[in-house]
């Protein structure tokens, strides 16, 4: 008997594990709707795992109110979990960026007091580093935001990730306007990771922004040698050619071929990309 107990034990926690790794996998694919009805009748739906992955399924959805709910419980069930509170002000920074004036300080606020309780839990969380200082860099003082606390914050990227560092410090001199500082951070986080196409990417939007435009096309070539199938290179400059009004032909070929590639979670959404091909007649 007691060995029959022991065996249902182990199978239902391997029905269980399979539950989360399928709607996780489901997850990676961007088969959100999908993984949300796996989990709604798993009986790990309430662990904090199940409410987290519940919970991104429903923020990559744009339901941000759900999702808050949903990370707001996670962080109830394993309030040690940094990665709960960074997912709460993420859903609680896209409520307020979406929802009304009276409302949306309030909710600002909140996400960054997840963002920040994030930190303390994981000092070196890139993620959760990352959030933070964007909130620090975008919000202004009143909700707790501010250039000196991003550079503050930044000192503590440099420990985390040097390269970040750099990356971190360009947005801090686009936002202080000055643009011979912000290249130089730019360049220099490709120097520290040649081979990394994300940066090379950063620096082409940059020159493109800056009007340079050939410098920019020329950098967005070196990003594709790097990485040619790389959807984030593919987007960016997609993106990049749509924003200048420019290469319109091109920008909708690339913006065809990403929403054929297999995407996931960490790459820009699908209705974004779509947005762009409207824009370009596609």
């Amino acid at each position: 008997m007691g060995r029959s107990l022991i065996l249902l034990a182990l199978l239902a926690t391997v029905t269980l594990a399979g539950d989360i790794g399928k709607a996780t996998a489901l997850y990676h694919r961007t088969e959100y709707e999908a993984a949300l009805a796996l989990l709604s009748h798993s009986a790990e739906a309430k662990t904090s795992e199940g409410l987290e992955l519940a919970g991104r399924c429903a923020y990559m959805m744009g339901d941000f109110k759900r999702a808050a709910g949903l990370f707001e419980q996670a962080t109830q069930v394993a309030p040690g979990s940094a990665s709960h509170y960074l997912w709460l002000g993420r859903a609680l920074g896209r409520r307020a960026e979406t929802s009304n004036p009276l409302t949306a300080p309030m909710l600002a606020s909140k996400a960054r007091q997840a963002f920040e309780k994030a930190v303390e839990l994981d000092p070196r969380n890139r993620d959760a580093l990352d959030d933070l200082f964007s909130y620090y860099l975008e919000a202004p003082g009143f909700l707790g935001g501010g250039l000196d606390k991003a550079s503050r914050l930044a000192e503590r990227i440099r420990a985390a990730d040097p390269i970040a560092y750099h990356q971190a410090m360009a947005r801090i001199a686009l936002q202080r306007k000055d643009f011979d500082v912000a290249e130089r951070q730019l360049r220099r986080a490709i120097e520290l990771a040649p081979k990394q196409a994300g940066h090379v990417v950063d620096l082409a939007r940059f020159l493109a922004k800056a009007g340079r435009f050939q410098e920019s096309d020329k950098t967005f070539r070196v990003a594709e040698s790097l990485s040619p199938s790389n959807p984030q290179v593919i987007f960016g400059q997609a993106q990049t050619y749509v924003e200048t009004r420019r290469h319109l032909d091109d920008a909708r070929k690339l913006l065809e071929k990403y929403l054929s590639l297999p995407l996931t979670p960490d790459d820009p959404p699908r209705d974004q990309a779509l947005e762009l091909l409207k824009q370009v007649g596609g």
